[in-house]
């Protein structure tokens, strides 16, 4: 009976911590969609000039802000 009980306890345990992970990978990923999305409307905030000084140019910057959120160069 006393193995029986710890099995039930290891068992919840494991399971907590499966959520748990899940839960934080998904919290992540969408702070992650989150700050492209803001880095992205940065980007097109930025005067020709200021484009000019970091070497982009407005197509650039065009094709970088019609990605859609989930498209993470860095794969993050």
């Amino acid at each position: 009976m006393k193995g029986q009980k710890s099995l039930v306890l290891q068992y919840s345990t494991s399971q907590h911590s499966w959520i748990y992970q899940l839960t934080q990978g998904a919290a992540q990923q969408l702070l992650r969609w989150r700050q492209l999305r803001r880095e992205r409307r940065e980007l097109a905030r930025l005067s020709d000039a200021a484009l000019d000084d970091i070497g982009l140019s407005r197509a650039d910057i065009l094709r970088e802000v019609e990605r859609p959120f989930w498209d993470d160069p860095l794969k993050k």
